[in-house]
């Protein structure tokens, strides 16, 4: 039988755990820039880079383990000299492979190859003593009007996960929702649209990740989606980042939406959510180490401005509608967190 882990995601003085994903220091390549930017740079690289942080505690790993040719127990021996542990595995079932669709492509034998891949991870992640596999479906959905039947891709995508659950009743499915990209139109596209879907497999152990970006890209408020999920105790995970809004650009956490990424984790602070605080950041052009440790920064100054909050006063505001006083009190308890930081 399923049941939520018991583990603890704050240290002994009441922080955050941090973590990554292991993708967050691998080498990135957009359809310009084909041969990429930076060095080549393998699964046990990224593991090594990430030990270099200094403040993070867990990584979500892709799997097949890039290039293709490391075994687990290789990676289990990278993380363990680094102090690292793998609080997840993403299977890759968004490559070209699954162009047309993985748990909804029109070939049945694809789909299965989707399923299979998936099962494959779980083993690993078991193997790895994973929290849960993430599932970013990317391929799955539409491009054009009149290209499907939106029932049947509502269907099999239902259908596929529910399968993968049954199959790991011990394990937990966290499903990462994105409006698009790269189909034009995903199955699994909002908060909502994903809790439905949770809702439809009736398995207790399906949820959400909830990544902030592709919840800002998809014209959602994080800290509202982030409610959502948790009053139908579904949020299992987040990923953090920032955008501008018209691309799901993983940028430096805090970079744009300095004030409603303060809002998300007063959101997750509030309903008593303790888990992960994890970075999805893509450092093109910037150092990623030095990016991970201004992520982490951050979202440390987040969390020591949540204890400067005057609870009361930001709730008579909210108590009244009343947006400007409710910003001041924000403001003034995120800033000195800030300040602070700026002078250790």
């Amino acid at each position: 039988m399923f049941s939520q882990p018991s583990i603890t995601m704050h240290t002994p003085d009441g922080a955050p755990v941090y973590g990554a994903g292991v993708w967050h220091f691998a080498t990135y390549v957009d359809r310009y820039a084909t041969d990429g930017y930076g060095d080549p740079c393998t699964v046990l690289d990224g593991i090594k880079l990430a030990g270099a942080v200094g403040g993070l505690s867990v990584l979500d790993l892709n799997w097949p383990f890039p290039p293709g040719d490391i075994s687990t127990a290789e990676v289990k021996a990278a993380l363990a000299e680094q102090g690292l542990r793998a609080i997840a595995v993403t299977p890759e079932i968004y490559t070209g492979q699954f162009a047309r669709g993985g748990f909804t492509n029109p070939d049945p034998g694809i789909r299965r190859q989707a399923l299979d891949l998936v099962a494959a991870s779980a083993e690993v992640g078991r193997e790895l003593g994973v929290d849960y596999v993430k599932l970013w479906p990317g391929q799955d959905g539409y491009d054009y009007p009149f290209q499907a039947d939106y029932t049947d891709l509502w269907d099999k995508s239902v259908g596929a996960v529910r399968e993968l659950a049954q199959s790991f009743p011990d394990m937990k499915f966290a499903i990462e929702y994105k409006p698009r990209e790269p189909r034009n139109r995903m199955v699994f596209s909002s908060v909502a649209r994903t809790l439905l879907a949770i809702q439809d497999m009736g398995m207790e152990n399906v949820g959400v990740l909830l990544d902030f970006g592709h919840s800002l890209y998809g014209g959602e408020t994080p800290a509202e989606a982030a409610r959502m999920a948790i009053a139908h105790d579904k949020l299992f995970a987040i990923d953090v980042n920032d955008n501008f809004r018209g691309w799901d650009d993983d940028m430096v956490v805090g970079s744009v939406h300095l004030l409603e990424t303060f809002e998300f984790f007063f959101a997750l602070h509030d309903a008593g959510w303790q888990g992960v605080w994890q970075l999805d950041q893509f450092p093109f052009r910037e150092d990623p180490v030095e990016a991970a440790r201004d992520g982490i920064r951050t979202m440390s100054a987040f969390h020591r401005a949540l204890g400067y909050l005057d609870r009361e006063a930001l709730a008579a505001a909210q108590s009244a509608q009343d947006a400007l006083g409710a910003q001041r009190i924000a403001k003034r308890a995120l800033f000195r967190a800030l300040a602070e930081g700026e002078s250790q």
